[in-house]
Parts: structure tokens; sequence; C-alpha cells
């Protein structure tokens, strides 16, 4: 652990280079920590998977992360067993189902016409779609898109995890068909016509959790009061992040090198909410704090929960510590997120009084 200037622990928050990152990149960029007497130190990871493990192996602290990699940490689903909680939600929703060139000048606009398309090529061609992180949202969208168009997941075509970076040079070389994942990708394939978009998570599953805050559980226990400061400067970002005038500044930050790297008018494009994709019909729709979505509440957790079960159910996931419902209700903390609401509410009129003060101080000194 390092030391701030202060002599303080140095804060290390992880993220993705996903365009819903901007909340932490904003927080760091704009003082939100400091104004919290924070001393953050952010790291750019490329897949969540090393998300997954640095904050396992505590080189993380805090983290954003796939609302469902809580949940399947604590049952040691794809990594070491580790107890992890969430006290806030960073976004929702955001993902998109997007397909080649090839595929979309072959007749396919839904996943019905894929099935068709599948068929057709049985034996000659297999399709293959990417997912950036197994059980994550995208993961659990894009199956249910293939789903109601009669596609067997991974066994009438295949799913692959690539990093989220990845998924548009992959699509453009011709390794992926399609994929589902979050912005700027899709964005970003649509203005270069190497993609098409056919469906968003915002119309396949309405206001479902995206993105998280994730940490340890012993470290939101024993470094409590940091924790809840970093949520509460976290909701000010998310706050300032859903606002249409602000996006502008946003994607320039977001552009930089050290942190999204994608062009500014591509990330304009897929933060002003809402974009329609060519079929005229497809919206994403990133969602900060709108819609009460930073509350870690039990319809969220009951989302990523009953994902979870139906993959069981279908005999896919074999997770029996997923049975002990303690474990997974006690994931998503809202009395951590009450208690940094009250945080910042706190902060909030401080500086108003503060500020009230000096308007006082100023009118007496003339």
């Amino acid at each position: 652990m390092g030391t701030g200037k202060g002599g303080g622990p140095l804060l290390q928050i992880g993220f993705i280079a996903d365009a819903d990152c901007a909340p932490i990149v904003f927080a760091y960029e704009s003082g939100l920590f400091e104004k919290y007497e924070l001393q953050v130190e952010l790291h750019r990871e490329t897949r969540w998977a090393s998300i997954r493990d640095k904050v396992i192996h505590g080189d993380l602290d805090c983290a954003h992360a796939p609302a469902t990699l809580p949940f399947i940490t604590n049952i040691g689903l794809d990594s070491d067993e580790c107890a992890c909680i969430s006290g806030m939600v960073l976004s929702l929703q955001g993902n998109a189902i997007t397909i080649s060139r090839e595929l979309w000048e072959g007749g396919v606009r839904d996943a019905t016409a894929l099935r068709e398309l599948i068929y057709a090529k049985w034996g000659r061609r297999t399709f293959t779609l990417g997912v950036t992180f197994p059980h994550s949202p995208s993961f659990f969208v894009l199956r249910d898109w293939l789903k109601a168009g009669g596609i067997l997941p991974g066994i009438e075509v295949r799913m692959v995890v690539v990093p989220p970076a990845q998924l548009f040079p992959m699509l453009k070389l011709g390794y992926l068909d399609g994929f589902c994942g979050g912005e700027p990708w899709t964005t970003l394939a649509v203005d270069a016509g190497i993609g098409y978009k056919l469906a968003s998570s915002s119309a396949l599953a309405p206001l479902h959790p995206e993105k998280v805050l994730m940490s340890r559980r012993d470290f939101a226990t024993d470094r409590a009061d940091e924790h809840e400061r970093v949520i509460a400067a976290l909701l000010e970002a998310c706050a300032f992040c859903d606002e249409p005038a602000n996006q502008p500044v946003l994607a320039e930050i977001l552009s930089r090198a050290r942190y999204v790297n994608a062009p500014r008018d591509c990330l304009l494009d897929c933060l002003t909410a809402d974009r329609p994709a060519p079929t005229g019909s497809a919206r994403s729709g990133m969602l900060f704090h709108g819609f009460n979505a930073n509350e870690p509440s039990d319809t969220k957790a009951s989302w990523v929960v009953t994902k979870l079960y139906e993959l069981m159910d279908e005999n896919i996931l074999h997770a029996p510590a997923l049975r002990r419902t303690p474990v997974v209700r006690n994931i998503f903390r809202r009395d951590i997120f009450e208690r940094a609401c009250a945080l910042q509410a706190g902060q909030a009129k401080r500086l108003s009084a503060e500020a009230s003060s000096y308007a006082a101080e100023i009118q007496r000194a003339v």
C-alpha cells in the first residue's frame, strides 16, 4: 500500500477502458476524490480477469467491475473464492449486440435470421460471437437474445471471451462475426462501417445493473470511512456524467490515451444517450445516475442471481454455494450506500454553509 502526499494511505482503484468508467475517471480528474480527502491512484487494466484477480489479492482496493463479478467471486466461480461486496452501482445497461458487415449483407437483422443462416451453412461454417467476460451482464444479454431466436448458445454458435478493447479489431479482422459489449466499441464499429447494431440491452433488459464499484469485504469493513468517502465522491461524479451538457467535456477526458483512448467524437456519440443505430430502432443508453441507478438494491441483486440460477437450471453452472441465500443477499450492500449518501448530503450542506458565510463576509466588507 502506497502513501499519499499527506502521509495517508494511497487508494488503488482499477478500471477497464470502457466508456462507463466515466464516473471514476471524472472523480479523479475533477478533484472530487480530493474533496472527500482521499488520495487515489488509478490503474487502467485491459481484462476483467485482471480486475478480479487484483481485487482478490489486494493489489486494488476498489474497482469498476461487471455487476455480476462480486457474486461469482464470492462463490469462487472461475477464480479463488473471495468475499467481495458492492456499495454502489456505477451504471445501468449500455451493452449492444453488434454484427459484422458479412452477416448484415447476408440478411441478418435479428436472432431468428441468424438462426436461418446458421442452419443454411451448417457443417461448413461456424459463427463466433464475443463477450467481454464469462457470466457478465453482456454474456447474459447475448444468451437471452440468441435463445429468443431459437439458437442454443455455445452449441449452435460459439461464444468466446474477448477483452473489451479488442472487440472492434477482432470484428474488423474477421475473427468475430459479432459481439455483445459496452461502448464505445459498438459506436466505433458502426462509424467505421464494419459493424451494425441490432439490439441493445436497454431494450432487451431495461435498467439492468451493468457496472458496480467492487471491493473486498474486509476492505469495506476495515477501512469503512475511506470506502464510504469513495462512494460519496462517485455519487457526485455519476450525477455529473448523466447531464447532457457535461458530456462534451467528459468525451474529451475519456478520449485520452491513459483512459479509453478512442476518438472524442465517437465517445460523444455514445455518451449522448440513445443514439439511433442503422436499423433506426436499436439504442444504447448508458445511465449513470437517473432511475435510481446507483442504489445497490435487492431488485438489482435479484436480476444477477436469477441469471446465475438460470445457468444452474440448465446444468451449465454447478455452484452449490449459490444456494446459500444469506451469502448472495449480503453482496449488494445498501447499508453502505445509505451511509455514503448521508456523507455526501452532509458535505453538500457544509459547503453551502461555508459559501453563505463567505458571501456574508463579502457583503459586510462592501
